[in-house]
């Protein structure tokens, strides 16, 4: 039995997949009104694996090339959803009046709305720095190199 296959391996990555099924089944039957809070929980979510698919880009590169390019292939596209729900972030109704756009400047001292950004922002520099703007604005169809 390999490592991955056990049940014990990685636990905190299985809870949060099991919490992100639970999510989907209650959504679909209580259809809830999406909110601000709610795309700021999943923005914290893809942020957090998109971290993770970056250490384990630059881990797999070098003994597997392949591998480490079809994980740098899925950051990029995840990059891509994290930056789209970013954006239907601000596209939602906000409490505050100038809640809908982004302020870096006044983030250490913004208001709780805009942590959001902030994150969105420290994520960015992950996405920069390994990523050309052509490969950030590419469309989702390119396929995986093996």
């Amino acid at each position: 039995m390999t490592t991955s296959s056990r049940p014990s391996a990685h636990p905190y990555l299985r809870a949060a997949s099991a919490g992100i099924r639970h999510h989907t089944r209650s959504v679909r039957t209580d259809t809830p009104v999406v909110d601000r809070v709610h795309l700021n929980v999943l923005h914290a979510h893809l942020t957090a694996l998109h971290q993770l698919l970056d250490q384990l880009a630059q881990t797999a590169r070098p003994p597997h090339p392949g591998a480490g390019r079809n994980l740098a292939t899925a950051r990029t596209r995840l990059w891509q959803a994290t930056a789209a729900v970013h954006d239907a972030f601000h596209l939602l109704p906000g409490t505050a009046p100038d809640a809908d756009r982004c302020h870096p400047e006044r983030l250490p001292e913004g208001p709780p709305v805009l942590t959001i950004c902030q994150r969105h922002l420290a994520a960015g520099h992950i996405a920069r720095r390994t990523t050309t703007p052509t490969d950030l604005n590419r469309p989702h169809t390119t396929a995986c190199v093996r």
